[in-house]
């Protein structure tokens, strides 16, 4: 069982671990230190999820439906369009970036709206969860050992999520400089904008 706990750990982490819309946002939610806890477990539980959907067996199924994979495709580059745009405009409007903790946060229900957009509008969070996490659970025995290899993947997820929310925290002396948030917001806006073409591309 530690096997198969093990496997699915390391397959969650070196899917999850890398520049992303979906980790973008939690890491200016997290350096804003804003709903830290709801939106990193939105994420990790979205991914435990889609997770378990996948060893169950709805990665062939959604494997099936192009056409759910293309509006999925782009609703989800329309949104990481979207988003890029409103990261460049922060870039280029320091005066709009504030580090102030007596100012009054974003509400939590658009926090999480657009956490969700990144979250389940994005085609590669299934392909990665559910199609690729899912076919390869198939290589353990159903039951026991498929079961622990999902709670390893999941297991990554929420290290990763409640790990980049609150481990931020060390580079916010860094961020009360205006000039670190232009320089972030900046990079965000590409990666949004790299990845939506990307996904336009792949459909």
């Amino acid at each position: 069982m530690s096997d198969a706990f093990v496997s699915g750990l390391l397959l969650g982490a070196s899917l999850i671990i890398a520049i992303g819309a979906q980790n973008a946002f939690v890491l200016r939610q997290g350096l804003l230190r804003q709903h830290r806890l709801p939106v990193a477990l939105f994420c990790a539980l979205s991914d435990a999820l889609l997770i378990i959907a996948g060893v169950a067996g709805l990665g062939s199924l959604i494997g099936n439906h192009r056409g759910l994979m293309l509006a999925i495709g782009i609703a989800g580059a329309l949104v990481l369009v979207w988003y890029g745009i409103k990261a460049a405009r922060r870039a280029f409007h320091p005066d709009t970036i504030h580090m102030d903790e007596s100012a009054p946060p974003a509400r939590l229900l658009p926090v999480l709206a657009t956490c969700a957009a990144f979250t389940w509008g994005n085609p590669h969070v299934y392909l990665d969860t559910v199609v690729l996490i899912g076919s390869l659970s198939t290589a353990w025995t159903p039951g026991a050992a498929r079961a622990w290899f999902a709670t390893g993947a999941a297991t990554a997820s929420f290290v990763w999520f409640f790990g980049l929310a609150y481990g931020s925290r060390v580079l916010v002396p860094l961020f009360r400089k205006p000039m670190a948030w232009r320089v972030l917001d900046g990079l965000i806006a590409l990666v949004m904008w790299a990845i939506a073409l990307r996904l336009l591309l792949s459909l």
